[in-house]
């Protein structure tokens, strides 16, 4: 990246920073209480290093081998790595382990995976379970009348620690008719703690284009890629 490139990223890095501080502020929340992650996928690491220097230090990636290239190419800085993108089940052992949040939880057998082949010496692996809150076939998740079990199961597991939900809602292309599903599954995490009698504090909700709405209604982790990175690349 050229230096006119970089300063580029900075100040949208630096806007993003802005408009969640703003949404926690008129919610009745401290901007603390909301963490960014720069969604990272099919961009180079030169754009990671890039945000890291401006102080993001979090980052998110969609696709495993992607993901596990980029760890090891960038070792000498102190990310934590958050994997957003769906896993098969027969790459959760590439996953386990190297992941400080793994936000797409949706069946027993994955997360019974993610438990098995967790390396000896790691602390139990921290997941969200994602729920799919617009009902869409095409996407993944699970439904929310099965969520109470699924995640009792998972939270039997003795290696995984469930923190939270995660949704990826319809697309709009205003952010505002995204509310009513952030607003649900804020609703189903309340359920869910009365019901089970543990603490779910984590909510991973909102993107580019409704992150605003996302913090007003309960967000702790916001995903945004495009609105710090610029366009993504095509995938080759």
């Amino acid at each position: 990246m050229n230096p006119s490139e970089t300063a580029a990223l900075g100040e949208r890095l630096e806007a993003v920073r802005e408009r969640i501080a703003k949404a926690a502020r008129i919610a009745g929340r401290k901007p603390e209480e909301v963490r960014l992650i720069a969604v990272s996928k099919l961009h180079p690491v030169e754009a990671i290093r890039a945000a890291f220097g401006f102080g993001q230090r979090v980052f998110g990636e969609n696709y495993v081998q992607e993901a596990l290239s980029k760890q090891d190419a960038i070792t000498d800085l102190d990310i934590e790595w958050h994997c957003i993108g769906h896993v098969q089940t027969n790459k959760a052992k590439d996953v386990t382990g190297r992941f400080a949040l793994i936000h797409t939880v949706d069946n027993l057998k994955f997360a019974e995976t993610l438990d098995r082949r967790l390396p000896e010496g790691k602390d139990a692996q921290r997941v969200l379970i994602q729920v799919n809150i617009g009902n869409e076939p095409q996407k993944a998740g699970v439904d929310e009348h099965e969520l109470p079990a699924l995640a009792e199961a998972v939270m039997a597991l003795p290696r995984i620690k469930v923190c939270g939900l995660m949704c990826l809602p319809p697309f709009f292309d205003d952010g505002e008719a995204a509310r009513p599903y952030f607003a649900r599954l804020r609703e189903l995490r309340d359920d869910l703690e009365t019901r089970l009698g543990v603490r779910l504090p984590e909510l991973s909700m909102g993107m580019s284009g409704d992150c605003v709405q996302a913090v007003e209604e309960g967000a702790t982790f916001v995903r945004v890629g495009t609105d710090i990175f610029g366009p993504r690349p095509v995938k080759g």
